[in-house]
């Protein structure tokens, strides 16, 4: 079992930043995708940005690519998610999200088995 617990939510004016940053304990070591989902009130959940644990290998939504970095400190067992240029459209509640299944490509939704409560993020313009 993995725990994720996120963090960093907050309301911000639009051309901000925020890191959100999500603790992971628990069998992390059985971890070979990390990543943050976001969804909106009325909206399907999205695939924000993900990573191979071991590989490195990062995956961006084409809406936030060149925006948002997502990165590790493995010595934490912490995923971070950094967002700059923020818009009224990043408004959303931020999932973090490990998978521990394996041989499932990270850029796919079914590579992630344990999910965080989410944080909130609101952008205004």
């Amino acid at each position: 079992q993995v725990q994720l617990v996120e963090s960093g939510g907050d309301s911000v004016q639009a051309g901000g930043s925020l890191r959100l940053s999500c603790a992971a304990s628990g069998d992390t070591y059985r971890t070979y995708c990390m990543g943050w989902f976001r969804q909106a009130p009325g909206k399907e959940r999205e695939g924000v940005a993900r990573m191979g644990t071991v590989s490195g290998t990062r995956y961006y939504a084409d809406s936030v690519k060149g925006r948002f970095t997502i990165s590790q400190d493995k010595a934490k067992n912490t995923l971070y998610l950094q967002m700059n240029s923020l818009k009224p459209e990043d408004t959303a509640t931020y999932y973090c999200a490990a998978g521990s299944l394996g041989g499932i490509w990270c850029g796919n939704d079914a590579a992630y088995n344990y999910w965080g409560q989410g944080t909130q993020v609101t952008v205004s313009s």
